[in-house]
């Protein structure tokens, strides 16, 4: 068995707390916290998934409205005990070159792209910790047979909990958290061509 570098040994016998991923410079890259337990994104990014959160991030901040940012790959702290990572978020959090983690109150959606070894966070587990936290908009994104298929999500304020807002393939539209046009056919490249 081989023995875990220091880094990985949480610092007091209650396990790891938001703050703590401030100060694991040894950690990987997209190191999340979730229930106190550090979750690491161990297997190579499949290209799909880079390009469509690329596109979809360069979609968004193309016409979100004055007072919105769009932020990718940024930790939400949505208590002392869970700071996920979301594959990009909007937020009427202002820019700040700083920032590691955004309050879930400045969070107006948050969207994560579904990939083999997260489908049970994204799907089940992050869908319940951003409802509990009342982020109003969640969107996840499957990969079905190489094209994007949107799952949106808002939050119905009297039991706190997500509800089922549409599915959508080929294009999205959405009112809210502001006017969103999509073609999501254009976001990734068609299986073995290029755009």
């Amino acid at each position: 068995m081989t023995a875990l570098p220091d880094w990985m040994r949480p610092p007091r016998a209650e396990g790891w707390f938001a703050e703590d991923l401030d100060h694991l410079p040894e950690a990987p890259r997209h190191t999340e916290l979730i229930d106190g337990a550090l979750v690491f994104m161990m297997s190579p990014q499949r290209s799909w998934h880079g390009r469509l959160v690329t596109s979809l991030t360069t979609a968004l901040m193309a016409t979100a409205p004055s007072g919105l940012e769009v932020e990718r790959e940024m930790t939400i702290r949505l208590d002392e005990r869970n700071r996920p990572e979301p594959d990009l978020l909007v937020t009427t959090a202002p820019y700040d070159p700083e920032r590691t983690w955004y309050a879930p109150e400045d969070v107006r959606l948050v969207v994560e792209v579904v990939s083999p070894e997260s489908a049970h966070r994204d799907r089940t587990v992050k869908l319940h910790k951003y409802a509990e936290a009342k982020i109003p908009h969640y969107w996840c994104i499957e990969d079905e047979d190489g094209a994007p298929v949107v799952h949106v999500y808002e939050l119905d304020e009297p039991t706190g909990a997500y509800a089922p807002a549409g599915i959508f393939r080929g294009a999205l539209q959405r009112p809210v958290p502001f006017e969103i046009a999509v073609d999501l056919d254009k976001l990734t490249p068609q299986r073995g061509g290029s755009e």
